[in-house]
């Protein structure tokens, strides 16, 4: 079977919960009260969003870049 790797990025609320994001699937989106739940939870939403996306003749991923900008300490 063939596989994407995929980015995500992780935060934790103002409530400690741990929102994640994969930016190359849109709207994938989840969420944990731990780092290993969340993770295990994005997982899971990008196959079911990646399933939805196929089901309806869109793309699976849309482009990412990465840029850089000055860091601010």
């Amino acid at each position: 079977m063939e596989t994407l790797k995929l980015l995500v990025t992780v935060f934790q609320d103002e409530e400690g919960w741990y929102v994640a994001e994969c930016p190359a699937i849109p709207g994938c989106m989840s969420q944990g009260r731990t780092l290993e739940e969340v993770m295990k939870n994005i997982h899971e939403a990008a196959e079911l969003c990646l399933e939805v996306r196929k089901e309806k003749g869109l793309p699976l991923t849309v482009q990412t870049y990465e840029i850089e900008v000055p860091a601010y300490a």
